[in-house]
């Protein structure tokens, strides 16, 4: 069996997995006179399964992640790195596992009943925003302002190269979201932080296999610079 878990306290959440958890998959069911009929008759129908599995594991670990952090359970450093590789993730499966239906419609296939999860994955597509944590010194203050600088350039150089696909853009801005939500001392409605949120949940209700528009892209762009102008002035009051 696969399992996650977290040193404080000495709990277990269980990891779904194709072997264990996705029952819905298994490699035969029954019919209504009770006889085994295969779900898959060539390797390419098996690994589709395969890749729902993991989509649907995905989902349950990052309901069960949420519902721990949300009790307490876990430290913030913990959620958010367990958070953000659950977020990549997702975004790798969902393009391997649907090509005719969206996540919305998987988990009401598969009878998924995960709000918190849903929140996460589909609509923020980032951890929740860390705020005054204590301990941040001034070195991993500018480790995190030389991040967020990075990350902004390498986004916007990607507008500007022609990359359309939301596949392509969300990663980069998700990485630009969680790296502005780590500055201890940000105001709560900092103009950056609410233009990159803006786009990052236009895309997280899009496909992967999507592509932004001409008009979009110029706004994205414009978007960005503007929100990186204001980090650097904001940098510069400090």
């Amino acid at each position: 069996a696969f399992f996650f878990s977290f040193r404080r306290p000495s709990r277990v959440f269980p990891h779904p997995n194709s072997s264990t958890m996705f029952k819905q998959f298994s490699s035969r069911r029954s019919d209504m006179d009770g006889e085994e009929i295969d779900l898959y008759s060539n390797a390419r129908e098996r690994q589709a399964y395969d890749d729902q599995a993991n989509l649907y594991a995905i989902i349950m670990a990052t309901e069960h992640l949420e519902r721990a952090y949300a009790r307490d359970d876990i430290t913030q450093i913990e959620y958010s790195t367990e958070c953000n590789k659950l977020i990549s993730q997702f975004r790798l499966a969902e393009k391997a596992a649907l090509k005719n239906m969206t996540t919305e419609t998987f988990m009401q296939l598969y009878q998924m009943d995960c709000p918190r999860a849903t929140e996460r994955l589909l609509k923020m597509g980032v951890p929740e925003p860390i705020k005054g944590a204590s301990g941040v010194d001034a070195g991993q203050v500018a480790i995190i302002v030389a991040e967020t600088v990075q990350h902004f350039i390498t986004t916007m150089d990607a507008v500007k190269l022609e990359q359309r696909a939301v596949d392509e853009l969300q990663p980069l801005l998700s990485d630009l979201m969680d790296s502005l939500s780590r500055h201890p001392e940000t105001p709560s409605d900092f103009e950056p932080n609410k233009k990159v949120k803006k786009w990052l949940q236009k895309l997280n209700v899009m496909r992967a296999v999507e592509q932004i528009d001409e008009d979009d892209a110029r706004q994205l762009y414009l978007d960005l610079d503007s929100a990186y102008a204001e980090f650097t002035r904001y940098l510069k009051r400090k």
